[in-house]
């Protein structure tokens, strides 16, 4: 019988950790790649905020349906008179609804205005201060700019920034409006006191998100402390003043936008460190960095087990390492932006291998060649301590198969213990004679061996072992 031993090679998975193929039992001291979870949890609450904006919006348009027009006189020479003051530009459809609490508006190109079912019962100053403020919101075109908020906070939802950006702009946006109408000529104690009633008595449900209401809770208290504040400014900002202000958010986007491009191509150190199963460090390892075109340079860790390429440009690249004991790897890298240009490497226990040939006369005549010592394992290097067989079980060739002059080859993969113990093994090939895999199975599965230490802890390995069985003329 004749046996060998060598180490396994194996190609690593392509992660910001690099790590050779693994072996049962170890723990790897590299990083967990937390990106998929993180995209799925965002994913999850943009997909729970647009479900919600759109569940509001579906009642709302079924509320607008089933809305009949106003038909009272005063509203809609109110409504004419004060879309002409304020160059509204739009028809603007007013909508009596079913719901008590409703007070608000909503739409793009064609905008309504909702009202409550006893809105024709209103005194003419409320009429005109409710057509005012909702007639501002769709001069300043309120809806559309709250609901493009509303989906990029959806977006941005993990952030509480965007929260209180959306909450400021509702508040900024109906105190627009307030302006609008105290500028109009209505006394602002006037004005608060129907502000007042107009929240007593219409509060907008939660679940109508999608349309701007005259009264939300949330701003009330604070909107009519500053319209009975006399010293307050109340004039718009004048064309020039607004077209100044986008201008300077849009060249601070957009110049933040191209720095972030330009650092994230930049050229970087290419850095890290190796480790072993246990999280030791393996220094003296050596490591090749090719190009796409390839162009390859070296380097050896150091003490620490630390790697440095050097500068290396943006693009794609082949990480190769190779180290006695350890399973090689061949990594693909692509350099995109700054976490790329640290990687960490974990390489773990080689595979041993070993190889039987099982040699027995045929029943004609003639002796039985006398088997091989068994070769002893090859050195593997660095902190490893290959597994050596203690106990040695050599297969019989099943006398069925030796009378019919059958061959044949069996190869098989056995898991060794951290005690040395084979614990499970098993045939790699459906081709093999099942007689022939028996008797193999049989006397692997008493195999002993002493553990297999790296850096002095015990750990698992696996071992491919191949059978022969031949009958020589």
């Amino acid at each position: 019988m004749t046996t060998s031993r060598t180490a396994g090679a194996s190609t690593a998975d392509n992660s910001d950790t690099i790590t050779a193929a693994a072996v049962p039992g170890s723990t790897q001291p590299g990083r967990i790649s937390v990106e998929p979870l993180v995209g799925a949890l965002w994913a999850t609450g943009f997909g729970i905020s647009m479900m919600l904006m759109l569940a509001s919006f579906k009642r709302l348009v079924r509320v607008t349906r089933e809305a009949t027009p106003v038909t009272d006189r005063r509203w809609l020479e109110l409504n004419h008179e004060l879309s002409a003051g304020l160059k509204v530009g739009k028809s603007v459809a007013l909508l009596k609804t079913n719901l008590p609490g409703m007070v608000g508006t909503w739409g793009w190109r064609r905008p309504c205005v909702l009202l409550p079912d006893r809105c024709e019962s209103w005194s003419d100053a409320r009429i005109r201060i409710v057509l005012g403020h909702e007639l501002a919101h769709i001069r300043r075109a309120d809806w559309s700019i709250q609901v493009a908020a509303e989906m990029i906070r959806a977006a941005f939802w993990y952030s509480p920034f965007f929260w209180i950006a959306c909450a400021r702009l509702r508040r900024d946006s109906e105190q627009a409006c307030d302006d609008a109408v105290l500028e109009a000529g209505v006394p602002a104690a006037e004005y608060a006191s129907h502000l007042l009633e107009i929240a007593r008595t219409c509060r907008p449900s939660a679940s109508y998100a999608a349309v701007v209401p005259i009264a939300r809770p949330s701003t009330l208290e604070w909107r009519i402390t500053a319209m009975l504040n006399t010293t307050l400014a109340r004039r718009r900002p004048s064309r020039r003043a607004m077209s100044l202000a986008f201008a300077v958010i849009v060249g601070v986007t957009l110049s933040t936008a191209t720095f972030r491009a330009t650092a994230q191509s930049e050229p970087l150190p290419l850095t890290g460190a190796i480790y072993d199963m246990t999280g030791a460090v393996l220094p003296e390892v050596t490591l090749t960095l090719e190009d796409a075109n390839g162009g390859k340079r070296s380097v050896t860790t150091d003490s620490s087990g630390r790697y440095d390429f050097g500068v290396i440009d943006p693009g794609r690249y082949v990480l190769t390492s190779s180290l006695a004991g350890f399973l090689s790897i061949a990594q693909e890298m692509n350099l995109s932006n700054p976490r790329n240009w640290e990687r960490a490497i974990t390489l773990q226990v080689g595979t041993p291998r070993e190889t039987i040939t099982i040699r027995e006369a045929r029943p004609s005549g003639g002796a039985a060649s006398p088997a091989a010592a068994p070769a002893g394992p090859v050195r593997i290097g660095g902190n490893i301590r290959p597994p050596r067989k203690l106990e040695d079980v050599r297969p019989d060739y099943p006398q069925a198969m030796r009378d019919a002059g059958f061959e044949g080859v069996v190869p098989m993969e056995a898991r060794i213990g951290v005690d040395g113990q084979v614990t499970t093994v098993h045939a790699m090939s459906a081709h093999a004679h099942p007689e022939l895999v028996k008797a193999a199975l049989e006397a692997v599965r008493l195999w002993r061996f002493s553990p297999t230490l790296l850096n002095g802890a015990a750990v698992e390995v696996l071992m491919t072992v191949t059978v022969h069985f031949k009958l020589p003329e």
